[in-house]
């Protein structure tokens, strides 16, 4: 009777565990896909931006579908030979390579970048100015893709209807579950009563 009822509750524990590691994954989802419809932007946390790879310019440091943690950069920060920087390569858009060069003309700085999967260096070199973020070091491979279907209209209606359905499921198992004990408590309630 002892290991039953250590065993239910060993149970009762890994299922509410996973419930609730279930339900946070599905909440920081949807937070991140939310603020990100709202800002036009994408997924912002403490300076913090996730990025998803969209080519293969950078293989194998991450591959195509990636998301990589990259870090706003400060103005005065300086910037070596070796950093993965991302940069704005014109007003739409943004390009994620290594800085092979540093080029000081006077009082300017710029960059010569160069993905790792191409033999040759950007055509341009890159402002210092035009520099967005620095690579922190951190992949997560494949994520880009959930998060790029996250961020459609399709994925962002399933994201908010999954949850609402996964709580209305848990509920319904856990009133079936009370229900069940309530009945055993009652069917044996009433053989003692014989």
């Amino acid at each position: 009777m002892i290991r039953k009822t250590q065993a239910q509750k060993v149970i009762k524990f890994v299922r509410n565990l996973l419930f609730g590691v279930l339900f946070g994954l599905i909440l920081v989802l949807t937070i991140s896909v939310i603020s990100t419809r709202v800002s036009g932007g994408e997924p912002q946390l403490f300076g913090y931006q996730l990025k998803t790879v969209l080519s293969g310019s950078m293989e194998p440091t991450f591959e195509t579908g990636s998301l990589i943690v990259v870090k706003k950069v400060l103005q005065n920060e300086a910037l070596q030979v070796g950093d993965i920087i991302t940069f704005r390569k014109d007003e739409q858009n943004l390009v994620t390579h290594r800085i092979i060069e540093e080029l000081k003309t006077g009082t300017a700085t710029s960059y010569v970048t160069k993905g790792d999967n191409v033999e040759d260096a950007d055509p341009t070199p890159v402002l210092a100015d035009n520099i967005v973020a620095i690579y922190t070091g951190l992949t997560i491979p494949y994520a880009g893709f959930l998060l790029s279907f996250a961020s459609s209209k399709i994925g962002t209606g399933l994201l908010l209807l999954i949850p609402g359905i996964l709580l209305l499921i848990y509920a319904a198992f856990t009133i079936w579950q009370v229900l069940k004990e309530i009945d055993g408590k009652t069917h044996s309630d009433n053989k003692a009563s014989l």
